[in-house]
C-alpha cells in the first residue's frame, strides 16, 4: 500500500506561510492596479509597439484594449483570474498576476482585434515586456 503523506505541524506552518505570502502579494497587486490603470495601459502599449512585439494600425485602439483588460482584471473574481492565466501560468516560476493576466489577454484575445495586424515574439518576450512595465507602476 502507498504511504499517506501527513505533514508535521512545522511543515504545515511553513506551507501555510508560503501560501499566505503569495495571496497577500496577489491582493496587493490587484489593489494597487486600481490606482494606475491609465498610465499602465499607455506604458504597456507603447513598449509593445517599441519592441516590435505588436504591429497595429491604431496605437490608441491598442491602448484602449489593454486599459479595458486592466479594468476587467480589477473587477474579476479569483476564479476568472485563474481561468484566464491558466495557459500562461508556467511561463515563469513566480509570476506577477497582473503581468500574467495581460500576457494571456494579448496572446489569446488581442490577436483577433481589428486594429492589431500581428503579434510577434515568444510568450516569454511578451511577458517580460509587460512585467517590466507592471513593476514600474505596481511595486510589489
Amino acid at each position: 500500500m502507498a504511504k499517506v503523506f501527513r505533514p508535521s505541524t512545522r511543515e504545515s506552518s511553513i506551507l501555510s506561510k508560503i501560501e499566505s505570502n503569495k495571496e497577500h502579494k496577489r491582493r496587493l497587486a490587484l489593489n494597487s492596479l486600481r490606482e494606475c490603470v491609465e498610465p499602465l495601459a499607455n506604458a504597456i502599449s507603447m513598449k509593445l509597439i517599441e519592441n516590435g512585439l505588436v504591429e497595429t494600425t491604431n496605437k490608441n485602439g491598442l491602448e484602449e484594449q489593454i486599459r479595458l483588460c486592466l479594468e476587467q482584471l480589477t473587477r474579476a473574481s479569483d476564479f476568472d483570474i485563474d481561468y484566464q492565466i491558466a495557459p500562461v501560468r508556467n511561463l515563469v516560476p513566480d509570476g506577477n498576476v497582473v503581468s500574467l493576466y495581460v500576457t494571456a489577454f494579448i496572446i489569446e484575445k488581442l490577436l483577433a482585434h481589428k486594429d492589431v495586424v500581428d503579434i510577434f515574439g515568444a510568450d516569454e518576450e511578451i511577458y517580460g515586456t509587460v512585467n517590466q512595465q507592471v513593476k514600474k507602476h505596481i511595486p510589489v
